[in-house]
């Protein structure tokens, strides 16, 4: 437990970091909202690339992988529509309690998987991020047109947006030059390097920036469903599964990770733009990243990490 405490307190530091300097307005003006689209755009692609193109991905269980992460998503995203009527709530809150429910946090993901398990594991994390995250995006912009939050005029600006994902491209770009042998020649190795090393420490800062402590006060039946899928129900299927599919040790650690992650802190401005409950997924994202500090080492542990 002590291990796996020592590799996640410095991360969690930082989100607290972040959370003093938001709270403080330290730097003020749109630094943070720049920085972030920075992170989002440049760095964490930059990372994702470096990974990938050089990695040998042969060495990860990607099926058993995606059988694990996949399929527990794929799971609670069926189960929150056939409890949509008993959880009553209205299609705004429901919304953000799917996001709040499926969404991960990938800066604590791969920054955590780092910490530990070192270059194997922002490897398998890496890969991780490539399988959820064109899933995660297609699952809850389905969501929103399910619930009918989001008008015509909006629909097709959200399937732009996730075909430009930057970190879907990211994945993409990284696996074609790995399979074509490309790589990344000369000097632009290093330098992509270089670039996705800024991403992990200043992305965790940037969540705790985005954290809102008021939002706390909001403790409805949206909350708790949320929280119980992510924080208690998705790591306990993930696990369930990663056991009986022979994951080595690597695999199994981050796919846990991933699996117990708090949500996104891009889910809010998710909520805001396509007719989520803003509020309430502010909450979630609050809450969410406050608990994991305490449950992410628990079920490392319960897992021999």
């Amino acid at each position: 437990m002590q291990g796996v405490a020592d590799a996640l307190g410095p991360l969690f530091l930082l989100i607290l970091l972040g959370a003093v300097l938001g709270r403080l307005r330290q730097p003020d003006g749109e630094f943070w909202s720049q920085l972030e689209r920075l992170i989002y755009f440049l760095l964490f692609p930059a990372m994702l690339i470096a990974t990938l193109a050089t990695a040998d991905v042969g060495e990860v269980m990607v099926v058993r992988l995606a059988v694990a992460l996949l399929g527990g998503m794929l799971l609670f995203a069926a189960l929150l529509w056939l409890a949509h009527s008993w959880l009553g709530l209205q299609a705004a809150a429901f919304t953000s309690v799917f996001q709040g429910a499926l969404r991960f946090n990938t800066y604590v993901g791969v920054a955590g998987a780092a910490a530990l398990h070192g270059t194997a594991g922002i490897t398998v994390a890496a890969v991780a991020v490539a399988l959820m995250v064109p899933l995660v995006n297609v699952l809850c912009v389905a969501s929103f047109i399910g619930a009918g939050t989001l008008g015509t005029s909006s629909l097709g600006k959200s399937l732009a947006a996730l075909i430009r994902n930057p970190l879907i491209l990211a994945c993409l770009t990284g696996i074609g030059l790995n399979l074509t042998g490309i790589g990344l020649p000369g000097w632009s190795g290093a330098a992509v390097e270089l670039l996705g090393r800024a991403a992990l420490p200043l992305g965790l800062v940037a969540v705790g920036v985005a954290l809102r402590p008021q939002a706390l006060l909001r403790l409805d039946r949206g909350v708790w469903a949320a929280n119980l899928i992510k924080l208690v129900l998705m790591p306990t299927v993930v696990l369930a599964l990663a056991l009986p599919l022979g994951l080595d040790a690597v695999s199994r650690d981050v796919a846990l990770l991933f699996a117990a992650l708090p949500t996104a802190t891009s889910a809010y401005i998710l909520a805001r733009q396509l007719g989520g409950d803003a509020e309430l997924m502010a909450a979630l994202i609050t809450g969410q990243t406050l608990l994991a500090m305490a449950t992410l080492p628990l079920w490392l542990h319960l897992a021999g990490g």
